[in-house]
């Protein structure tokens, strides 16, 4: 099979899985003060300090959680909880992990804004600036949407908040350790991190936390994590995020160039192949690794599924029992559910090679015909 499908997860690098597998003999609890413990607590303040490195932050201001989902549970209700009722920006495009977050505090009297975004799917600052009221205290925007690769105008939003002292969180899960992240210039306060996007271990993340922003604990025990994420760290998954914040860091330009060619051969090839396609978010700023397009005349689960024996890629709609319901972002874009339903994602990797674009092509055209 060639794997094309590393926005919704890579494999394990072989350097991280060695730290893991490290990692394992370290069987000590960080918070206690014998030798076995404090070798855990320096394994694992290694790691914050790697994972930190990654995005240009202070290990202080990194807090360890079970993965992305519960980065973002943290920022959106530890912070809005710490701040009682106000308004909430958002826009129509964020993951699921922000989204329904977002409906849970609306049902207990936040007020939510969700804007919407041009063709190319991304979000305009203006559209921000026009929905902020004096009760506004949070706004959440992702770094890069996971279905199109469209990157975000973060900066921008940013600038426009800080002159009214307005907290900003970022979903970075998809970006970090794919393009290059400088918490300073996105001047976010908030970001949320994940290991498994870019060759780590599942059931790790970690949430970006500016000096100085409050939050509450959103689950409660004993004092980890600067007291935000209480339990016994996972020591082995840690190392694996930090060896792979590591690897990130030091192979950044090379993953970037190679992954923007072996993506720029294979939407050229299928070009040749399959004209009448149509590349969603076209000339937008994207991912290096993501393509998003839709194919006139099919369902984008039917060739997913067509296909799921010999390449792997994914689709944003969801079909089921003969009904498909299309993909929010692709029709936040302007797209009709038509071409949305026909969206497939393909997403190379560090170790796609030209010959796995090339014969991929081949494949996904012959199961167009066929469909």
């Amino acid at each position: 099979m060639i794997y094309l499908d590393h926005n919704a997860t890579t494999p394990v690098d072989t350097e991280v899985r060695d730290a893991i597998c490290e990692a394992l003999d370290v069987f000590g609890n960080p918070s206690s003060s014998h030798v076995a413990g404090q070798k855990a607590h320096r394994l694992v303040e290694g790691a914050r300090k790697a994972v930190a490195g990654l995005i240009g932050a202070s290990p202080e201001e990194i807090i360890f959680t079970s993965g992305g989902t519960e980065s973002n549970n943290l920022a959106l209700i530890g912070f809005a909880q710490s701040f009682g009722k106000g308004h909430i920006i958002s826009s129509r495009i964020e993951h699921p992990s922000v989204a329904n977050p977002l409906k849970y505090l609306e049902k207990q009297g936040y007020a939510i804004t969700l804007v919407g975004t041009d063709h190319n799917g991304a979000v305009k600052p203006e559209d921000i600036l026009k929905e902020i009221r004096p009760e506004t205290i949070l706004v959440t925007i992702m770094h890069s949407n996971n279905e199109t690769g469209v990157i975000q105008p973060i900066k921008e939003i940013a600038a426009i908040l800080k002159e009214r002292g307005i907290v900003f969180h970022t979903d970075a899960a998809q970006s970090a350790g794919k393009t290059p992240l400088n918490i300073e210039e996105l001047a976010c306060d908030m970001a949320t991190l994940v290991s498994h996007k870019f060759y780590g271990p599942k059931g790790i993340g970690a949430l970006y936390l500016r000096k100085g922003t409050k939050l509450l604990p959103i689950m409660y025990g004993a004092g980890h994590e600067r007291g935000l994420r209480p339990g016994t760290e996972n020591i082995p998954a840690i190392a694996g995020f930090g060896k792979a914040s590591e690897i990130a860091k030091r192979d950044m330009s090379l993953r970037v160039e190679h992954t923007e060619r072996v993506t720029g051969i294979l939407y050229r090839k299928l070009l040749d192949l399959i004209p009448d396609i149509k590349l969603n978010g076209k000339t937008a700023r994207r991912l290096p690794n993501t393509l998003n397009i839709s194919i006139k005349g099919i369902v984008g689960t039917d060739l997913v599924n067509s296909l799921k024996d010999t390449v792997a890629i994914s689709a944003g709609s969801a079909c089921h029992s003969g009904t498909c319901t299309p993909s929010d972002v692709l029709l936040a874009m302007g797209l009709s559910p038509g071409e949305a339903i026909s969206a497939v994602r393909i997403s190379t990797g560090k170790d796609t090679t030209e010959d796995d674009v090339l014969r991929a092509s081949e494949l996904i055209a012959g199961a167009v015909r066929k469909l």
